[in-house]
Parts: structure tokens; sequence; C-alpha cells
């Protein structure tokens, strides 16, 4: 069977840019939008047996209804195709409410034809599944306060541990309990030991439920489909069976700056090596983050319009300059030239830092006059913060060796 594999599309994470005059959306919606019909239309064009969206539709657990409209247009698409389609629940879709419906919630509720919500631990096999031949097992996030809170917990590190073995022995038994001549998947809304993050984590909130390795790797999985963590990447290293975190399917901060977004598509068949082909989605909107650092006497807009890119290269680009300075160079920093320089961008942020020097005051009773040079050189470390550093000790020992070594005529 052919399985299309796409995770974390939080499809409303609108947190920067203007709005299309035509929609009313905002464009960056818009971006995240283009690139969820790219995966719809990859699913439908090639015909793939089944897809796996393994969790957090949107940036919040209550997406405004224009959001909810925009995600069930696609998600209607493949139900019309007659394409099954599991919607896994991630840490996002979840409200930390008891009761509360989830933001996937009106999928199941609606019993959408080919679409089924994933929203406890369970395991479906082929008649659970509109008769495909295949078996999964489903793991949406879980979140391990609530399970604290419900059990009367209170050594968090302990429950956690017991928490997690709890969860692996459910996969590990629902794993004898299938039939061996079938693949089996699993997915999973959650971290794994040994997994990558990416630079920031700005949209993964709460405390997150670890798999060990050990488990999400056992040789009787064909694929392991995974959401949460917005880093791509294979878990398994390119052994079997792959253990897949797609990543988001548009960059949400400048920790993905540099990395390109994808789907997957996976050929699985049990007893066999499954092949993963990982499709990039062309046309995302590129992050480009840039760093500078200013010193008294430099020419601060000469340095700070050099840190930039090209006017080309930032045209359509999130531009983000990070520049630290001494306080006093605040004035002579033009920030309207920078912005003039940075005018086709899609957003253009320029984060200031000054930095406050430190200063070490000597009591009323000191005079720097009076002070010895081994006296002067600590309060210079201690100034500069390189006390902290173990070079410093050497240093200064190396000074009072030279100051000892010294002739009184010297």
């Amino acid at each position: 069977m052919r399985l299309l594999h796409f995770a974390d599309a939080h499809i409303d994470m609108a947190n920067y840019g203007r709005h299309d005059p035509a929609t009313g959306l905002p464009l960056r919606v818009l971006d995240f939008l283009k690139s969820l019909d790219t995966i719809v239309d990859a699913a439908i064009d090639e015909k793939v047996d089944m897809v796996i969206f393994a969790g957090d539709a949107y940036k919040d657990r209550s997406p405004a209804p224009t959001f909810q409209r925009e995600w069930g247009k696609r998600m209607i698409r493949l139900s019309q195709a007659k394409i099954p389609t599991l919607l896994l629940v991630g840490n996002h879709d979840l409200s930390p409410a008891i009761g509360r419906a989830h933001a996937i919630q009106e999928f199941d509720t609606l019993q959408v034809p080919f679409v089924k919500v994933l929203d406890k631990p369970q395991f479906l096999r082929p008649n659970d599944l509109w008769d495909t031949p295949v078996q999964v097992i489903a793991m949406p996030w879980i979140a391990r306060s609530g399970l604290m809170a419900s059990t009367g917990e209170t050594d968090s590190t302990e429950a956690f541990t017991r928490i997690e073995e709890n969860i692996g022995g459910l996969i590990e038994g629902w794993i004898e309990e299938a039939d061996p001549s079938l693949p089996i998947i699993l997915t999973a809304h959650a971290s794994i030991e040994g997994a990558k993050f990416g630079g920031e984590r700005l949209v993964m909130l709460g405390n997150d439920l670890v798999l060990s390795a050990g488990l999400v790797k056992n040789k009787k999985f064909s694929y392991v489909a995974m959401g949460h963590i917005h880093k791509p990447q294979d878990v398994n290293d390119g052994n079997q069976p792959p253990v897949i975190y797609p990543g988001s399917i548009e960059r949400v901060d400048f920790g993905e700056a540099a990395e390109d977004r994808f789907f997957v598509i996976a050929e699985i068949e049990a007893g066999k090596d499954a092949k993963v082909e990982w499709r990039k989605l062309e046309g995302t909107r590129p992050f480009v983050d840039c760093r500078a650092s200013l010193r008294s006497g430099d020419d601060a807009n000469e340095i700070l319009l050099a840190a930039l890119p090209s006017q080309k290269k930032m045209q359509d680009a999130i531009v983000r300059l990070v520049v630290e300075y001494p306080r006093e160079m605040d004035a002579l920093i033009d920030e309207a030239a920078l912005r003039k320089y940075a005018e086709k961008a899609f957003e253009f942020h320029f984060v200031k830092r000054p930095q406050i020097e430190t200063r070490i005051r000597l009591s009323e009773d000191e005079a720097i006059s009076n002070l010895a040079p081994l006296d002067l050189l600590e309060l210079y470390w201690r100034a500069s913060k390189a006390d902290k550093t173990e070079d410093t000790a050497a240093l200064q020992s190396l000074a009072r060796e030279i100051l000892a070594n010294e002739s009184p005529d010297t």
C-alpha cells in the first residue's frame, strides 16, 4: 500500500504579515493552505491508499470558524475521493479541560465518510479502516499532567516514568495481537528519545510524552508516522522501520529558517522494507535570520546594512535582524534606513539588544591610585565577567610571575 504522511499543519499560525484583500485571510494563513493543498492534491492525483495526519491542525485548541472552514474544505476533498484519512489529535488540538471538544471533533461527530479521528489510544484493524489491508496503532497526544491529576499522583518524575511504561506495555500488547501477514503502522503525536528538535520551540507547548527509542524501532512495525517535532527527520536513521517526523508544512518561526518543508509518501508491505520518499514542499515562505554586533567607534549603519542579505534575497521573505550594541550607540542606529533597505521583505523584524556596561564600584576608602597592579587586573576580570572562565586564574598567575620578576629599575 502507499501511505501519505504529514503533520503539524498549524494552518492559522498568522503571526506575521498582512491580509489578502480578496479573501480577507492573513497572507501567512494562505501560505499554510497552499502547502496543505499541495499535500491533498498529491494524495488524490496519485491515488494513495491512506492518508495519516499526525496531529496539530491549528496553532491552538480554539480555532476561529473561518480556519475550521478552510481545514474542512481540504479534508472533505479527501473524503470525496474515498481516500481513508486518519486524523490524530495533537497537543494543540486538545483542550486541557475535561469534557471539552477538541479542535477536530466535528469530523467524528458528523461521521464524515472515510475520515476517522484518533483521539484516544487504540488499535485499528482492517474492518475499522474501510477494509484497507493494514493495521494501525494510534497514540494521540496524552497530557501527562492530566493523567497525574486523574490518578492523584504527586511525584511527577515517578509518575511520568510509570505512565510511559504503561503506554509501552499497551503498544507491545497490541503488537502481539496483530496479524503478522498485514503491515502494522504506529502513529503517535509525541517526542522520542534521541529525536532532534529545531532551533526554537515556540509552538510546542506542554509536558511531552516521551516514547522510548526501542519501542518505536520495533521491527514488527512497517512504518512509524510521527508528529509534534517540527524538524524533519528519520529517528531510525535509514534503518527499518522508518520512524518519520515529516516536520511542519510551513516554517513557523526562525528556528526553522534553514530547514526545508516536507510531506512523505511511503510504500509499505508486510515483511518487506518500507520505501520512503520525502516530498519537498516548494514555494514555502523563506525566513532569513541575521545577526550583528556593534562596538564603540563602529559605523553602526554600515555594519548593519552589511549584515543584511541582498534586497533580491529578502523579497517576500520574513527577515529578522538582531543587533547587540553598547547602549550609548542607540542614537547612531538609523532604523528608518534599515527598513527602507528591507522594504521588499514580506516582514522585517528589527530586534535591538542594548548592552549595559558592567561597572565595578570602589568603596569610599579605596582609590584607583592606591591599588596594586594585580588588584587592578582582578578588577578588570570582574568588570568583564571574565573571572568566570578557567583561563583567568592562569592569566592572573602569569601576571603575578611577570611582576615578581621585574627589577625595581624596570
